[in-house]
């Protein structure tokens, strides 16, 4: 499995590391640079002073090289010597070199290493004045590591320098994070191209391409399910009247009463399926925010399902009510209370009790629905927001599209929806928290 990396951290290593080299290949070149020219310096050095001592009349001389010296740029060791007088067999044993016949720098190896030496032939004697190989390269070394030095000192504040222009350079890649983190689930907007640096670009064209043909999709399915929804509504409703009429005329009929139940049950999955389409497309988001009194939306609900209610002989009322206006679609309010409400009916048995309240708690608005049905385990509770997931379904007619529907519409409101045990009343309690603003 390939590992993520950083970016960022990349190019920090790979821009510190290549300094690092530049810094050696400058050091390199300080050393070669200064090389040349101290060996340019210090030859016409050395021959200015065998000239001289040629001029004079010189006498013979014999410098004395001592080991455990440290010997400087400065130090010369001058030898004037007889071609007469000297062992040529034992020149390798010192600084002498055998007779030369044009005057010149010469480089000699011996015991006590490479010698970097100037000779001046005379008609007797021979001058020669030498200084070793190492004491130039340390000194051009010493000077090319007095510059790496200060190269050294500032690196610290250059790779920190350089991070922080990564770091303002790659901020559009944060930024566009950013806005991919902040946006809606269901958010399939174009992306803004102007906003970004044309490096990615091609990448955010992409995305809107696959925004677009993801929105295209989602369209054509809620479409379909929209229209197969209205379509299916006409033709059941008029088979479930002439049902009703056939239960009139033969109402011990059992195949009958179980073929009305099941009309009736595809009319209830028709009209679920329908405002599910309706959720999923968006269209309380369309609609026009006005204040909306969530106590009169409560008593409506009330008053469209007191006839279900009724039939079971189920007590439904408001327990609480405070008048509380939102500022949000009032179709998206009514939504909720009425799949909840209805819920509670399917499930409540009967001779039962619901109760529906409407208040203000810890600046937020709560609506409450609560019963004494059966309830629904702990674990379940996140279950039974999925469509089509019914916990009783062999008790009521059902789609188990009811909560599906009602967590869509608390989701597009900003709010909260919760399962508890009732208190009160001992069934379930559901718990709606809409923001107030």
């Amino acid at each position: 499995m390939q590992t993520q990396y950083s970016l960022k951290k990349r190019l920090i290593i790979y821009i510190s590391i290549f300094s690092i080299a530049l810094g050696c290949l400058l050091v390199f070149s300080a050393y070669r640079i200064a090389l040349e020219e101290i060996n340019e310096v210090l030859d016409a050095q050395m021959k200015n002073l065998a000239e001289r001592i040629a001029l004079h009349d010189p006498e013979p001389v014999k410098s004395q090289f001592d080991q455990m010296r440290h010997y400087h740029e400065e130090d010369l060791f001058v030898d004037v010597w007889s071609y007469h007088e000297e062992d040529h067999s034992q020149h390798h044993l010192n600084l002498l070199v055998h007779p030369v016949q044009k005057a010149g720098f010469y480089t000699h190896k011996t015991a006590n290493g490479i010698w970097h030496t100037y000779i001046l032939p005379l008609k007797d004697y021979q001058v020669q004045i030498s200084q070793q190989q190492s004491t130039r390269q340390h000194l051009a070394l010493e000077l090319a590591g007095s510059m790496f030095i200060p190269y050294l000192l500032f690196m610290p504040f250059v790779i920190w320098g350089l991070s922080w222009i990564i770091g303002r350079s790659l901020q559009p890649l944060d930024d566009f994070k950013t806005e991919l983190a902040q946006r809606d689930s269901h958010e399939l907007s174009p992306i803004q191209i102007s906003h970004h640096p044309v490096e990615i670009a091609p990448t955010i064209r992409e995305m809107n391409f696959l925004f677009e043909r993801i929105l295209n999709a989602q369209q054509e399915q809620r479409q379909f399910i929209a229209d197969a929804a209205h379509e299916l509504r006409t033709p059941i409703t008029a088979l479930n009247l002439q049902m009703q009429i056939l239960l009139k005329q033969f109402p011990e009929a059992q195949d009958l009463q179980n073929l009305s139940k099941g009309l009736i049950r595809i009319q209830h999955l028709v009209s679920q399926l329908l405002s599910l389409a309706k959720q999923d497309a968006s269209i309380l988001e369309l609609e026009t925010k006005q204040p909306c009194s969530l106590h009169h939306v409560a008593l409506n609900c009330v008053e469209q399902l007191i006839h279900l209610a009724m039939q079971k002989e189920i007590d439904l009322g408001m327990e609480r009510q405070e008048e509380i206006f939102l500022l949000c679609p009032e179709s998206a309010v009514h939504s909720i209370l009425f799949n909840l409400i209805d819920n509670a009916i399917k499930y409540t048995p009967k001779q039962g009790m619901i109760n529906v309240s409407v208040f203000e708690q810890e600046g937020v608005a709560v609506l409450l629905v609560e019963d004494n049905g059966p309830g629904i385990a702990p674990e379940l509770y996140e279950k039974i927001l999925k469509r089509f997931y019914r916990v009783h379904h062999h008790l009521e007619i059902g789609s188990g599209l009811g909560l599906s529907i009602v967590d869509k519409a608390v989701e597009r409101l900003g709010g909260q929806i919760s399962f508890t045990r009732s208190e009160t009343l001992g069934g379930l309690q559901v718990r709606v928290s809409l923001p107030m603003q």
